[in-house]
């Protein structure tokens, strides 16, 4: 029952995370993009994370006051820089729509973030068996991104031939080619957060030595990094709001239905974090070969049925839509060949029972005493 209930935590934040985009369609299209993501990204770097905060984690601000700078330090730039790549995906949600970027973006994060922390953390995997697969399924995932990109460039083909409808966003149209570059560049640095989370483990421990264990140890984690893109995410929006003057338009009329479509972004994109590690936790054992590649692929797969629901794809070639569908299909076989590398590594890692072999040199020192 606990691990059916694991599935179900996962596949909840895993469409929390294919949907969080989504309020995004329905904002006015004469809406600057900064007045819909600006309050986003408040709400999920400042907001949330204060007040859900000390509700899960006990001692909530001790525990990072507990914790030298040096340590948090780098936690906060790579937040940072994810804040970056989260700033960059509202921008390709716009640009291509939410099809196109989910599929960049999560391609490029996959390939990015599988790579950075083993050669950061563990290069020695490389060399190894399971650092052989992995490898191997960022080369599938690689292929799927370039697949996705085809796809791309066969819709602004197809899209010459008649009037294409316009992205959510309120964003001016750019050249596709733009777009997909800004959506890799977007999963390149959301990958900063797998970064981010192997250097907070000082914080982990002091969020257990507080009496915190499971999720309350994960949120402690989660909110500094999401601090560390306070200043990337918000800093950038902010200056769209001033250098476009559209302060204003936070305090016209109308400016509430905005505000709770990002607010309602917010909730989705932090509660697919939150579901994720409730889920995690209670799958034990099947949670790097099954959890992971089951998180992953429904939410590519919610977020281009997204896409799709919403007449991104109205009016494109078959031709282009047969390459999208193709480069879902690659990811996500990407993502089961990445898995289970992980699954080799999580099982090298574990010391191996004595056998025979070993245990005869041991005896023979003991018959020689």
């Amino acid at each position: 029952m606990e691990i059916w209930l694991g599935f179900f935590l996962l596949f909840l934040g895993a469409a929390c995370g294919g949907s969080f985009g989504l309020p995004s369609k329905f904002v006015r299209k004469d809406t600057p993009w900064e007045v819909l993501w600006g309050p986003f990204f408040f709400f999920v770097t400042v907001l949330l994370p204060v007040v859900v905060g000390p509700a899960v984690v006990d001692d909530f601000f001790g525990v990072y006051g507990s914790v030298p700078m040096g340590r948090l330090l780098p936690v906060l730039v790579f937040g940072f820089l994810w804040g970056l790549g989260s700033m960059t995906l509202g921008l390709s949600f716009a640009f291509i729509g939410l099809s196109l970027a989910y599929a960049l973006n999560y391609g490029a994060q996959i390939v990015t973030g599988s790579l950075l922390p083993m050669a950061l953390f563990n290069p020695r995997d490389m060399a190894t068996e399971h650092g052989a697969v992995i490898l191997a399924g960022v080369g599938v995932c690689v292929v799927g991104v370039i697949v996705a990109a085809k796809a791309a460039m066969l819709k602004e083909a197809s899209a010459k031939a008649g009037d294409a409808p316009d992205e959510a966003g309120g964003a001016k149209k750019p050249r596709m080619l733009i777009g997909v570059l800004i959506g890799v560049l977007s999963g390149v640095l959301c990958a900063c957060w797998a970064v981010a989370s192997g250097y907070a483990g000082p914080v982990a421990k002091a969020a257990e030595a507080a009496g915190n264990k499971g999720v309350a140890v994960a949120w402690a984690v989660t909110c500094l990094i999401l601090w560390g893109g306070v200043l990337s995410a918000c800093g950038y929006c902010a200056y769209k709001l001033t250098r476009n003057k559209t302060w204003g338009h936070l305090f016209q009329p109308g400016v509430g239905r905005t505000l709770c479509l990002a607010f309602a972004m917010a909730l989705l994109h932090d509660a697919a974090v939150f579901f994720f590690a409730l889920g995690w936790g209670r799958l034990g054992a099947l949670g790097v070969p099954v959890g992971y590649p089951a998180f992953m692929s429904f939410a590519i797969i919610i977020g281009n049925l997204h896409g799709f629901r919403t007449g991104e794809w109205k009016g494109a070639s078959r031709k282009s839509v047969q390459w999208i569908v193709a480069a879902i299909v690659v990811l996500i076989l990407g993502v089961v060949v990445l898995a289970q590398g992980n699954a080799m590594a999580e099982r090298a890692k574990k010391p191996k029972p004595p056998t025979s072999e070993t245990l005869t040199p041991i005896l023979k020192a003991k018959e020689a005493r």
